[in-house]
Order: C-alpha cells, then sequence, then structure tokens
C-alpha cells in the first residue's frame, strides 16, 4: 500500500511512533536509524575523561600491569571484558577480579585494591562500582596505588580519592555530559576506550601498528546496556542497535558460545539480551562463580567458551529454583502490605544472589517500588528495584546519611543496600513515608498509552515486522502498545505456572494467538479464565513473531484488556 511517492504504510508507521515519542519532525531520519555517528558524544566533555585515558595511555606504554576491578553482574562482566579486549588488542593482558557476591559483597574493597597493588597492580580500573566507595579508594590511596573508576551509579558530593572518576552522574557534570546519565557502566567504558585510543593516536602508537576495531566492541556494549536496564534512548539506543548487528556475525567466540547456549537459532534480538543471554551472565555471579562472565567473554579458546556457556545455562537454571522459593515466601509476606507505597520484605537465610530479580517481579507485580532484604544474622543484603518516575537510587543514598543503612548506593531504576538486621522495619517506614508521594505521582500516570489499534486481521508478520523499524525497545523507549478488537475468545487457558494462553477471535473472521505472562491470578488473568465467554473484549499489548512453526505468525503479549461492550 503506498501513502504517495516512495512512503509505505510501514515508513509512516515508524513515522507515527517516533513523533508519539517526542522525536521532532525535522530529525525522524536520525533515530529511524540510529548510529553512533549521529549520537556519539565527544568523550572529553566528561569530567576526568582525558585525565584517566592519559594514564591509561601511561601504563600501555609504559608496559604497567593493569587490573581491571568489576563488579558481578552483567553490566560489570561487560565493561570488564571490554577494556581487558582492548588492552588486549594494544599489546597489554590486563588481570581482572571479580569480588564474590556473598563473600564480599558489592564495590571495591580496601583490603582487595591493596592486595592487587601488592601483588604488582600499579594501575586499577573499577567498572560498574566505586563511586561511593570512599574508604575503600582512601585505602588504596594511602598505599600508593593509581586507581580509575569508571561508573554510573549516583554519587555524592563529596568523591572518592582517586586519579579520575569518569561518571556521567557526577554532581558536578555539565549538563551536555550529565545529560548521558542513562549510559550503563559500559556505555560509560566505551567512551573511555574512544578516548584512550585518540589519546594513543595523537602520541604516534600506531605509528608502526594498526588501530583496535572499537566497533568490534559494541556487541558486549549492547549486552551490558539491555541487561542493565539502562534507559533505551539517545546513545543507548544506537549502542543496542549496532550491538546486535556485530552480534549477528558472532565474532566474539565466547558471545557465540553463550547464543548457543542460550538454544538461540536466529540472531539475536534486544529482548534476548534481557531475557537469554544477560541471566546466563548474572548466573555466575548470583549463584555460581563471579569470573565466569567476564571469562567467557574475553577467551580465545572456542571449547572453553562452550564449557563455560554451559555451565552458565546450568547455574541459571538453578538460579531459578531459588528464586521460585524466595519469591513464594517474599509474596506471602506482601500479602500483610496492602498501604504500602513502597514493599519491604526480609527472610533469613534468602539467597543473595536472587534478591534483585524478585525485587523486580515484585515490583511488575504490584506497580510499586520493591526492596527484598536476605537477612544473615545481625545483618542483611538488599536490593531494590523501582518503578518510573521514582528514584529509588538518591533515597536509598539518603538513607544512608540519616544512619539507618550500613551501606547503599544504586541509580533511578535499582538500588543495593546492606542495613542492621535491627533497623530493617525502622528502614521501611522511612522509605513508605519518603517515597509515598513520588510512588502516588508515578502510579496517578501509568494509563496504558496506545500506539495502535487493529482488528484481528491486521494483526500480522508484517506489521510486527514495521513495527520493530522503530526499535531497539526497552526502558525509556517502550515497545509499541497495540489494541486488537473486538475479539471473542475461543480458548483460554493455563500453561506453565500462571500464564495465560488464549486464541482470539474477531468479526473478521480473523484469529491470533496471545499469552499474558504471570497473570493467572491477577483480576485480568481470572477475567480472562472464567468472565470472557461470549462476551466481546479488546485486548492490548505487545506483538511479537512466534517462530516455532512451519510459518512465523504474529501473537499479542497480552497486558490489559477491556470488554467491548
Amino acid at each position: 500500500m503506498e501513502l504517495g511517492g516512495s512512503q509505505t504504510l510501514g515508513d509512516d508507521i515508524v513515522r507515527q511512533l517516533l513523533l508519539s515519542r517526542g522525536v521532532p519532525a525535522e530529525d525522524i531520519e536520525r533515530h529511524r536509524q540510529p548510529t553512533l555517528r549521529n549520537f556519539l558524544p565527544d568523550p572529553s566533555l566528561f569530567r576526568d575523561m582525558d585525565v584517566a585515558a592519559d594514564r591509561i595511555a601511561q601504563a600501555v606504554f609504559a608496559g604497567e600491569t593493569i587490573t581491571i576491578y568489576g563488579d558481578y553482574d552483567v553490566d560489570g562482566a561487560t565493561s570488564s571484558a571490554l577494556l581487558i579486549r582492548l588492552l588486549r588488542d594494544l599489546g597489554v593482558e590486563a588481570g581482572y577480579y571479580i569480588p564474590d557476591r556473598l563473600l564480599e559483597g558489592y564495590g571495591p574493597s580496601g583490603e582487595a585494591l591493596v592486595r592487587l597493588g601488592q601483588s604488582g597492580s600499579s594501575l586499577i580500573v573499577t567498572v560498574d562500582c566505586g563511586a561511593m566507595a570512599h574508604e575503600a579508594l582512601a585505602m588504596a590511596h594511602d598505599a600508593g596505588i593509581d586507581v580509575i573508576v569508571v561508573d554510573h551509579h549516583k554519587c555524592s558530593a563529596e568523591l572518592p580519592k582517586t586519579v579520575a572518576l569518569v561518571n556521567p552522574n557526577r554532581l558536578d557534570e555539565e549538563d551536555d555530559a550529565a545529560a548521558h546519565g542513562h549510559l550503563a557502566a559500559v556505555g560509560v567504558a566505551f567512551l573511555l576506550g574512544i578516548a584512550l585510543v585518540r589519546t594513543l593516536r595523537q602520541r604516534g602508537f600506531f605509528a608502526g601498528r594498526k588501530e583496535p576495531d572499537l566497533l568490534a566492541l559494541l556487541d558486549v556494549v549492547a549486552l551490558g546496556t539491555v541487561a542493565d536496564v539502562a534507559a533505551l534512548h539517545g546513545l543507548n539506543r544506537a549502542f543496542v542497535a549496532q550491538g546486535l548487528k556485530v552480534m549477528a556475525r558472532r565474532d566474539n567466540i565466547g558471545m557465540s558460545a553463550l547464543i548457543d547456549a542460550s538454544r538461540l537459532k536466529r540472531s539475536p534480538a534486544c529482548s534476548d539480551l534481557g531475557f537469554a543471554l544477560g541471566p546466563r551472565i548474572n548466573a555466575g555471579g548470583r549463584v555460581g562463580e563471579s569470573t565466569l562472565g567476564v571469562r567467557l567473554l574475553t577467551t580465545r579458546d572456542p571449547e572453553e567458551a562452550r564449557t563455560i556457556a554451559a555451565q552458565l545455562s546450568a547455574l541459571n537454571d538453578e538460579r531459578r529454583a531459588i528464586e521460585a522459593e524466595v519469591q513464594e515466601a517474599a509474596e506471602q509476606q506482601i500479602a500483610a502490605q496492602h498501604n504500602r507505597a513502597v514493599h519491604l520484605v526480609a527472610g533469613e537465610g534468602w539467597h543473595p544472589g536472587v534478591i534483585g530479580i524478585v525485587a523486580g517481579r515484585i515490583k511488575e507485580k504490584t506497580g510499586k517500588p520493591a526492596v527484598v532484604i536476605a537477612l544473615d544474622g545481625d545483618t542483611g543484603k538488599g536490593s531494590g528495584r523501582s518503578i518510573s518516575g521514582v528514584d529509588l537510587g538518591a533515597a536509598i543514598i539518603r538513607a544512608r546519611g540519616e544512619g539507618l543503612l550500613v551501606a547503599g548506593g544504586g541509580h533511578a531504576m535499582a538500588a543495593g543496600l546492606t542495613v542492621d538486621a535491627d533497623k530493617v522495619d525502622r528502614l521501611a517506614d522511612w522509605l513508605d513515608h519518603t517515597l509515598e508521594g513520588h510512588v502516588a505521582r508515578a502510579s496517578a500516570t501509568r494509563d496504558m498509552a496506545l500506539d495502535i489499534a487493529v482488528a484481528p486481521g491486521g494483526l500480522t508478520s508484517e506489521l510486527v515486522n514495521s513495527l520493530e523499524e522503530a526499535g531497539p525497545y526497552g526502558v525509556g523507549w517502550p515497545g509499541p502498545r497495540v489494541a486488537v478488537g473486538p475479539v471473542r475468545l475461543v480458548k483460554c487457558d493455563i500453561v506453565g505456572t500462571d500464564h495465560v494462553r488464549l486464541i482470539a477471535a474477531g468479526d473478521d473472521g480473523k484469529s491470533f494467538k496471545g499469552i499474558a505472562f504471570r497473570a493467572a491470578e491477577s483480576d485480568m488473568g481470572q477475567a480472562l479464565l472464567h468472565g470472557s465467554r461470549g462476551r466481546r473484549l479488546w485486548l492490548a499489548g505487545r506483538v511479537k513473531i512466534d517462530d516455532w512453526g512451519n510459518r512465523p505468525q504474529a501473537e499479542l503479549h497480552v497486558e490489559d484488556a477491556a470488554w467491548a461492550d
């Protein structure tokens, strides 16, 4: 179908989606195909970026021993892998240190930094951690060890003692740099990589050698960005869009093994990074060995890659079982928290490796911020997830300042903390009181926005492909929601533990499949299962391609429903 000239219906849908997301009409083309050329800032915009690049360049020229100190999650693993691979291309075999989640907890410890220095590391680069590690970095500074911090978490006004602290969320950043506060740590690390290569180029380092291919590192940038639930607008959309193309080439031995272990029969899509690849990398830090992710993404041995990928898949299955137990116990506590603005639950013996996932599940189910704390005697380790419009990381930093926490930090959508067991109830009350107004305002604006409404016959693979052209989608750049109807349900039942599966047919004689994930016990799920017989309704959600059969078909991932009459 032509709309005039060479513009197709698909082009018009993409244009309308971009306009609805606030893209100015004159900027449509830049956002339609997000490239680094069009979105990449000058790394020198960021405070301490040039200082960090200069210090690493000195280490490269001098052949110093460099260690990358990363967090144990996907963002930490990908940030570490990015710098290790880049330094390898520059002729430096950097070491790495990933703390054990259970034994050492989040962030750099002073003892570990000093040990690394005593073992010969004259330069340590922390990634995805360190912004609030004042005591640990003071110990390293006093021991004469140079430390560069590359992070994206909230900062305090007083910065720790470092050679350089590169973080777009520094409170003293200029507006142009602060506008990139949505970057994951791996995105900040990539910008540091650009600055480093530029510094080395200016000093003649590449006069007799080939420059590294920075674009080849975008697969790990994409994985870390999506898995860390970073907002997919601006530069992050370009990182992911281009990173998926790099990932499809399967040049990275470890990434290729991870894709195979995830049983993907096609090139990964954005959603696969968050639901298939990312959880496997995370499983190492959550319930297994914290170094597995970095080892996988930096190995040059295909057999080692296959072995590690299989190990991570097994650990991911183990993580799911542990998570289900904690989820069940947490939901029993939530049943008594009807009037809470923030759900905080705590349990003795809960595995700290799954509390973040459980917090995310509770947040999705209740529509409110959630904090889950694993108690171990006198202390507890907690992880929180928030909703759009409620800055949980800032609240946790305030709670630390109020003396309610031993440690804590994070960003708007996620936070971590350490708390004395006897202060858990006070923390719950404080968070509830402090964030009550923020949650109320955020919840008042949570009406579902629809991008397009179609009859069942319009729910086609062609429509899905057209909508995907405005992707990749994620937090901050939500996938388009489609309303389909009016329909009657031909079949509706429960599949798995609590997913509602359905077949819907419309007045146009066309039918389609749909599924509502984890909805069996919700009001919507109960209405679909027991109250929809003979009634016409509209279904709304996101459309996907079901490629399990011989012929790919469009299906609806149902998020809401409304009676048509």
